[in-house]
């Protein structure tokens, strides 16, 4: 009794020390790009999307690293699944949420095309070995430089004014590096204690990486969506759920791909498909009328409601 106790406890506290440790990363890196005069857009959709993406990034590294390859791939595929179903289907409840055009033409296609990427590679290989991770990593080079020359060419929308942090560089790269140190120790602590949590429980590694992890690990895309959203700031609340998607599949499963070969069961397979269909669905409510309404919200939020239960039977 004495040592589950604990273990909640100490993965909770692994949970909110990555949390503020992804929130200092975001501050700092923002508070670099806004001295260096980069445009809000491209702050939003890499270092804000990386920086909700760095818990999702140390969890599935350190467990992969630990060999718990199922947290590594669960966490990635609940924790997209949760960002659409569950975040988007939150902030477009407390306030329907404009889609860019360019978010409906390029970033949802393009999420669709790598979840299926995704489930394509694990299904021909049975695992996400290095030849996924090198093509994971160019997919992420060409959705950067696409972005780049989206602003470039004056893509990027209407550009907002961007405060620059009222503190000095050094400062900032104290809060880069004090946070990415914070979210490697909050990993550390929340995948070790996950794992005595799922082995009391009878739970496997897919299980608990696609429920407890996931939930953990996106907390901070629900704090931002969720506060973007009551400012009526719907470029924010959906920029960053589609691009910290993209990050999370490319950037994290690339890097874990890359530094051990992961096994992909048949579970996954379903997983991956569920959220194939999760994009698509986003895609027809979008383009249905440039807007997620609070009844698409509530449908978001019933769907994932099924899910769970699906994962609970």
């Amino acid at each position: 009794m004495f040592l589950a106790v604990k273990s909640v406890v100490l993965m909770i506290v692994g949970f909110v020390i990555l949390i503020k440790g992804a929130d200092f990363f975001v501050d700092g890196a923002s508070g670099i790009a806004a001295k260096f005069k980069i445009p809000q857009i491209v702050i939003g959709l890499t270092i804000v999307a990386f920086g909700t993406s760095a818990p999702e990034a140390a969890i599935s590294i350190s467990a992969a690293l630990r060999g718990t390859t199922g947290i590594a791939i669960g966490n990635i595929l609940g924790s997209n699944l949760m960002n659409i179903l569950l975040i988007l289907g939150i902030a477009s409840v407390i306030v329907p949420l404009n889609i860019k055009k360019s978010s409906i033409k390029f970033d949802i296609p393009f999420n669709f095309v790598i979840t299926v990427i995704l489930v394509v590679l694990g299904m021909a290989f049975h695992s996400l070995n290095r030849i996924a991770g090198v093509i994971f990593w160019a997919l992420l080079i060409f959705f950067i430089v696409h972005l780049l020359r989206g602003i470039k060419n004056g893509d990027g929308g209407d550009e907002e004014e961007v405060s620059v942090m009222q503190k000095n560089a050094f400062l900032l790269i104290i809060y880069i590096i004090g946070g990415l140190a914070a979210v490697v120790i909050g990993s550390n602590l929340a995948v070790d204690n996950a794992k005595i949590i799922a082995s009391m429980l009878g739970m496997d590694d897919r299980l608990i990486g696609l429920t407890i992890v996931a939930f953990g690990t996106s907390l901070p895309e629900l704090m931002t969506s969720v506060i973007a959203a009551r400012k009526g700031n719907a470029d924010i609340a959906v920029g960053n759920i589609l691009g910290s998607n993209v990050f999370n599949i490319l950037f994290v499963l690339g890097t874990v791909a890359l530094i051990s070969p992961i096994e992909f069961s048949i579970s996954f397979v379903v997983d991956g498909i569920i959220n194939i269909a999760t994009v698509i669905l986003l895609y027809i409510l979008s383009k249905d009328d440039d807007r997620l309404s609070r009844r698409d919200g509530i449908i978001f939020i019933a769907a994932y409601a099924a899910y769970f239960v699906y994962l609970l039977i």
